[in-house]
């Protein structure tokens, strides 16, 4: 019943404070991501910071914010994308993403696939090539995994509910 009656929330926060259960979605994350011989990680705002920069660290390559409009500095590239109730846009710096570089995009749960193809789009607005999706919690029954193939059929989730 979060945030409201009915809702059945997924969130991250009881792993987040578990070091032995952080380990392994890390370990996990990495051990997958180096067999898809990236080249950037783009984690998506806000819960995406957390495992996607860590990750880039350990694989030493860089790290890029895709953020909630206005929340970047420098000159940026947008995307719209729909939500239940309306419509969201995300930006990226548009220096970022290299042309032809290998790019996978990381997030906390896919959902409807929404903000994660939304990012893909930027991504190839940049010249890049989305080569994976990583997310900790998918939830089956929304099937956002459908629009995000098109992208790449490399998509791994931890956890699912179906």
């Amino acid at each position: 019943d979060f945030p409201k009656k009915g809702i059945d929330f997924k969130d991250i926060t009881t792993l987040l404070e578990n070091p032995e259960a952080n380990q392994l979605v890390f370990s996990a994350f990495k051990e997958y991501a180096e067999k898809l011989r990236i080249d950037r990680i783009i984690g998506i705002d806000s819960r995406g910071f957390i495992f996607g920069n860590a990750l880039a660290l350990a694989l030493n390559i860089p790290f890029t914010l895709v953020r909630k409009k206005g929340k970047l500095p420098s000159k940026t590239i947008h995307q719209a994308y729909a939500l239940e109730y309306g419509e969201a846009i995300i930006e990226v710096h548009e220096d970022s993403v290299k042309k032809g570089e290998r790019v996978l995009i990381h997030d906390d749960l896919l959902a409807t696939g929404g903000t994660a193809e939304a990012a893909a789009k930027l991504v190839q607005k940049s010249g890049g090539e989305v080569v994976g999706f990583q997310f900790i919690i998918e939830l089956e029954f929304l099937k956002g995994i459908n629009n995000l193939k098109k992208y790449s059929e490399n998509i791994q989730s931890l956890i699912a509910y179906s």
